[in-house]
């Protein structure tokens, strides 16, 4: 049996190596379609699609919220570079004033790296290569936390929503005994009002008959109890699948509510009546829970 997903949860996941550390924090809420929003530095803007197209292999509906976070760590290496062109500029000046001065002049490169921006410290370039595989590594570790939580959430609710449509099949089948007593009763009535409107006027039967006929073609809900119990079971059926149950489910909610609702304008039957009032609220219920499943 499969288990339908729930399309909230949360997770993270975090990826190390040479001189990087890379924590992504996945956070999903309902959403009609797939919206997946990449929150990084934006030094690191190149990592998005791949980050992206991670989370799609994976989830196919509600919105997922992605925070990377991108630190350095003590092993990230620096070089220095030298502006050479500024020291033997330095360099001719000094040499220039030593001679005005009358005095010798002895070049040295020590004071001269000393002197302003002579010398610069500069980090390595950022290995997008290495930052790529790191961060599908961390959404990866994310994505198996998100997906655990959405799993679990959604065996909770296809769990209340399998208790739902076992309470409808109750409800269902009581409409379907009683349907057949209906036009029963409606010819036992229709005979005591003539028989006590027309005393003693004996009330011909054939008559009666068909009106009965007329009543109980008028007032059938046969085809709507076979539709119901169809549409019911394809929707056990959806929540025993592999795929994606919201949208399916969505649609047949409506198709029942649909039927349900001609169930109780042809019946004509407060007690019918009754039972699709508590139909209809367990249909309501159950939109309420699948808004929440992928």
């Amino acid at each position: 049996m499969g288990v339908p997903y729930s399309m909230t949860g949360f997770g993270r996941g975090e990826a190390q190596g040479s001189g990087y550390r890379l924590t992504v924090e996945l956070k999903a809420v309902n959403h009609r379609f797939l919206e997946i929003v990449v929150r990084l530095p934006r030094a690191y803007g190149a990592l998005e699609e791949k980050l992206r197209q991670e989370v799609q292999q994976r989830i196919q509906r509600g919105r997922i919220e992605a925070l990377v976070n991108v630190a350095e760590t003590e092993e990230r290496k620096k070089c220095v570079k030298v502006d050479k062109d500024l020291a033997t500029s330095y360099d001719k000046i000094l040499k220039d004033l030593s001679a005005e001065l009358g005095v010798a002049y002895q070049p040295d490169p020590y004071r001269l790296v000393a002197l302003p921006e002579v010398l610069a410290v500069e980090e390595a370039e950022a290995d997008m290569d290495l930052l790529t595989e790191l961060g599908r590594k961390a959404v990866r570790l994310a994505l198996d936390g998100l997906v655990a939580m959405r799993e679990s959430e959604g065996d909770k609710l296809a769990a209340d929503i399998r208790k739902r449509f076992q309470d409808m099949d109750g409800q269902i089948e009581q409409v379907a005994a009683r349907a057949e007593r209906v036009v029963s009763e409606y010819q036992e009535r229709l005979r005591e009002r003539i028989q006590s409107l027309l005393a003693e006027i004996m009330v011909d039967e054939s008559k009666l008959a068909n009106e009965a006929a007329y009543f109980a073609d008028r007032a059938s809900i046969t085809e709507e109890l076979v539709r119901l119990r169809s549409h019911a079971e394809q929707g056990r059926q959806t929540l025993a699948g592999r795929e994606p149950a919201g949208r399916k489910l969505d649609f047949l909610m409506q198709e029942m509510n649909r039927e349900t609702n001609t169930i109780g304008a042809k019946a004509n039957d407060l007690l019918i009546s009754q039972a699709v009032v508590c139909i209809k609220s367990e249909l309501e219920k159950i939109r309420e829970q699948i808004q929440n499943l992928e």
